[in-house]
């Protein structure tokens, strides 16, 4: 015995297995991404929201998760339980030990700049006889250079962190 089906089932039996597998598919859409005046990036998979715009076509898959607000802290971080504190006289004579160090570390590299400075003075009054080019005593004198650079940045090191502790 066979049976018989109606036509209009027979249809949508038919239309039912690709409908399944197009909507199974992932779907695919070109992304853009779109440049404002101020050289912030949109991006968008809407053709209509391009027309006019400094867009590109993105060939990539770009996954776009809203950012969730931070939550503000209402109260200043509290140290864990059992964390170790360091009571303000303490801490007070640790900080007046770092500057006491800090000015002694100063004041011995403003003693080495001004020794360097003094060296590449007398350096650069001195001419050899073999120096006629005059890229040799640049070569020569190079090294004295770098080291009064070398003590000025570190004089200006220090006195920043200096001023960084107050």
């Amino acid at each position: 015995m066979m049976l018989k089906w109606p036509l209009g089932v027979i249809r949508c039996l038919g239309l039912a297995g690709p409908l399944t597998f197009a909507l199974a598919a992932p779907a695919w859409a070109d992304t853009f991404k779109c440049m404002d005046a101020n050289g912030h990036a949109t991006y968008t998979n809407m053709k209509e929201e391009t027309r006019g715009k400094n867009c590109t076509l993105v060939m990539r898959e770009i996954s776009v998760v809203p950012a969730v607000p931070a939550a503000r802290a209402s109260t200043p971080a509290s140290s864990p339980p059992g964390f170790p504190k360091v009571d303000s006289a303490t801490q007070r004579t640790r900080d007046d030990e770092r500057r006491k160090i800090l000015d002694d570390e100063l004041s011995g590299e403003e003693k080495a700049l001004a020794k360097a400075k003094e060296e590449l003075t007398q350096q650069e009054s001195v001419r050899s006889g073999n120096e006629r080019n005059y890229q040799r005593v640049l070569d020569r004198l190079q090294p004295y250079k770098d080291e009064v650079e070398r003590h000025q940045k570190n004089v200006e090191a220090l006195k920043q962190e200096i001023n960084n502790g107050k």
